[in-house]
């Protein structure tokens, strides 16, 4: 299949879409139930090569979608950038869900910074699942274009949930890993505050691309079930690297990846800097 025209037929069709969505308020999805997570089971890794009934694109063409217009915000504040794609300010209901589990006691971003995302993915089963994030506005937009330029091109995720339905257990979420955005948190064996305790950073695929330090200069791999992918040299599915379509669409819209740190690396890890006044 050529990917050329076929992302030219998606972009065309994309633009008309969202014409049409910013004046038809979209419908609400219904997200699927989530199952019960298991004791101790993790997630066994999506074969390689695996067959996707969706349309596949290059890196160039998926990201060319970046250009496609931008809808304006309806009433509630909800803008939609494609059907099952949306974000919008917090509502009521999504407070209530996080306050006193990613948004913790002393949290000093306001509701009012933050956005929920509804977005569609592809999962390791190669089924369209409904994916929910919470992100800093900033950064809003380029989250829904980047997650619908990944759904396009069949990119895998394994789960995309919100930190509270592991109690905000970040090294839990990650142990099932699950992408995620906002988590008022320190970072991992510090008293700093993490990008993600502003909705500015996000981790995606996180147990195929681990957090690893060396205290000491031993080596300390988060979660530590994912020690068998710590090791970049080796080829495995679910890997980010500077191939990877995650990885150019994160850095053409000026992420930051972890993966380029010098004295620690955050494989799973892109964030952003707030834009300057």
């Amino acid at each position: 299949m050529p990917h050329n025209r076929n992302f030219f037929f998606h972009r065309k069709a994309a633009a008309g879409a969202c014409l049409l969505l910013c004046l038809t308020p979209l419908l609400s999805l219904s997200a699927p139930s989530i199952p019960a997570l298991a004791a101790d089971g993790l997630p066994a890794p999506a074969a390689a090569g695996a067959a996707s009934s969706l349309p596949v694109l290059s890196a160039a063409d998926a990201a060319a979608a970046s250009s496609l217009p931008v809808c304006e915000a309806d009433p509630d504040g909800r803008v939609t950038w494609q059907e099952g794609f949306f974000y919008e300010p917090l509502s009521e209901e999504v407070k209530a869900r996080i306050t006193g589990i990613s948004y913790g006691e002393g949290c000093i971003v306001p509701y009012e910074d933050l956005r929920y995302l509804n977005i569609l993915y592809v999962d390791f089963h190669g089924e369209t699942q409904v994916g929910e994030i919470i992100c800093n506005q900033a950064i809003a937009q380029d989250l829904v274009e980047i997650f619908y330029e990944l759904y396009l091109a069949g990119y895998p995720l394994e789960s995309v949930r919100l930190v509270d339905e592991f109690g905000g257990d970040d090294t839990l979420s990650m142990e099932h890993n699950n992408t995620s955005c906002f988590n008022f948190r320190v970072v991992d064996g510090t008293s700093n505050l993490s990008k993600h305790a502003y909705g500015l950073a996000i981790d995606i695929n996180p147990l195929y691309n681990p957090y690893v330090t060396w205290p000491g200069g031993k080596q300390r791999v988060s979660p530590a079930a994912a020690a068998p992918f710590a090791d970049r040299s080796l080829d495995f599915p679910n890997k980010i690297d500077e191939d990877d379509l995650c990885y150019q669409l994160f850095a053409e819209r000026g992420f930051t990846w972890g993966g380029h740190w010098r004295t620690m690396k955050d494989y799973q890890h892109f964030q952003k800097a707030l834009p300057e006044d």
